[in-house]
């Protein structure tokens, strides 16, 4: 039976942890839940706003050599900390900035520090399991998404009570300090493996990235780019394609994101029972698969079947793709957590391209593709098992 227990030490540490992810998943929301008050505010033109989206994206996907070297100077303990710190204080200033070329400033390095957070916070992760032997990773990931919806009940509450984004990101930022005072004693200062520190120089140089590691980076841009996509395009397919109705057509995302959540939930035990390897590659299968049966069957019913497909099988490859990586090394996690946001970034362009030329339906089918892809990627890493 698992039983919450403040003075056992894997329990005080991944609560620590959880604060990271949860932290992460609530700044990111809380900022984003305010676009359109800050497009009002700065007088934005719609173009304007999707470079202010795309600058945080860019910041984060722009810092792998900062994150990099940052990880090996203090740590993923102090860089998670610190990064996280950083992030409060973004909203107020962001609230604040007085024209556009300042907001753009301000979400780059906003981005810069997702990408030292989403690193250090997964290190500590991996970090969690290697220590106590013990699956973690995809609970955690589960977090991430409490703090969304955290953050989308705040700025509900707050937006009825006041129209200042200046207020509501001042609320924010302190409950982030909070969070961060929550961590400070529970997180590990016990770095990666020797063997997996080894590996990443010879001979006091830095060595190019291993076969495994970008097996590893193709995995995670690929399954970011699933989740990206479904996302950001799986509204407009139930409207155009499936021809929901008004109020069916956001049940697509909300599938897909609940059926995330509740599979993240119990990943972890899938993980224990048949392995990283085996929950990664039947999961994609069945995202694959999934998709494209709701692309050649059509209608509602069959769409939602085909997303609830997706969501649950593709739950499961970020956090162990993530933990995968942290047991190769700080160089190799900051890498393929680089290639996450890449394929975050350019997925739903590519849908939106593809979609353009051919049709919705044929970007859907390379969203199912791209998750067969991952499914391939699979075999060709060699996943260790927790406490291996």
């Amino acid at each position: 039976m698992y039983v919450f227990r403040l003075h056992d030490p894997f329990q005080r540490a991944q609560l620590a942890i959880v604060a990271l992810f949860c932290s992460l998943g609530f700044q990111y929301a809380t900022w984003a839940a305010r676009i359109p008050a800050l497009k009002t505010d700065l007088g934005l033109s719609a173009a304007e706003v999707g470079v202010l989206l795309m600058a945080a994206g860019i910041g984060a996907a722009v810092s792998f050599p900062l994150v990099a070297l940052l990880m090996k100077r203090l740590g993923s303990r102090r860089l998670a900390l610190l990064s996280q710190l950083a992030l409060a204080l973004l909203l107020p200033a962001l609230a604040a900035a007085p024209n556009y070329p300042v907001a753009l400033l301000v979400l780059g390095v906003d981005g810069v520090c997702v990408g030292c957070l989403n690193v250090a916070m997964n290190a500590q992760g991996a970090a969690l399991e290697v220590k106590f032997e013990r699956t973690a990773m995809a609970r955690l990931h589960a977090t991430f998404s409490g703090g969304s919806l955290l953050a989308a009940l705040l700025a509900s509450g707050m937006t009825a009570v006041t129209s200042s984004v200046m207020a509501h990101f001042g609320v924010a930022a302190a409950l982030l300090v909070l969070l961060n005072a929550s961590a400070w004693n529970g997180l590990l200062t016990e770095e990666q493996p020797q063997e997996a520190a080894e590996k990443r120089t010879r001979g006091g140089r830095r060595s190019l990235p291993s076969r495994v590691t970008l097996w590893m980076c193709c995995a995670m841009a690929f399954g970011t780019v699933t989740e990206g996509a479904m996302n950001d395009w799986s509204t407009l397919y139930m409207k155009d394609v499936a021809d929901a109705s008004a109020g069916l057509a956001p049940l697509g995302i909300a599938v897909v994101s609940g059926m995330m959540v509740v599979a993240r939930l119990f990943a972890d035990g899938w993980r224990d029972r048949w392995g990283d390897g085996r929950v990664v590659l039947l999961g994609s299968a069945l995202a694959a698969a999934g998709l494209a049966f709701a692309l050649l069957s059509g209608g509602v019913a069959a769409a939602l079947a085909g997303f609830a497909c997706v969501g649950l099988g593709i739950a499961a490859v970020t956090p162990c793709v993530y933990a995968a990586a942290a047991r190769q090394g700080s160089d190799s996690l900051t890498l393929v957590a680089a290639m996450g946001t890449t394929g975050l970034l350019a997925g739903p362009p590519l849908i939106g391209f593809i979609a353009g030329a051919s049709g919705l339906v044929w970007g859907f089918a390379a969203v199912a593709v791209a998750a067969g892809v991952v499914a391939l990627c699979s075999t060709r890493i060699r996943w260790t098992p927790v406490g291996g």
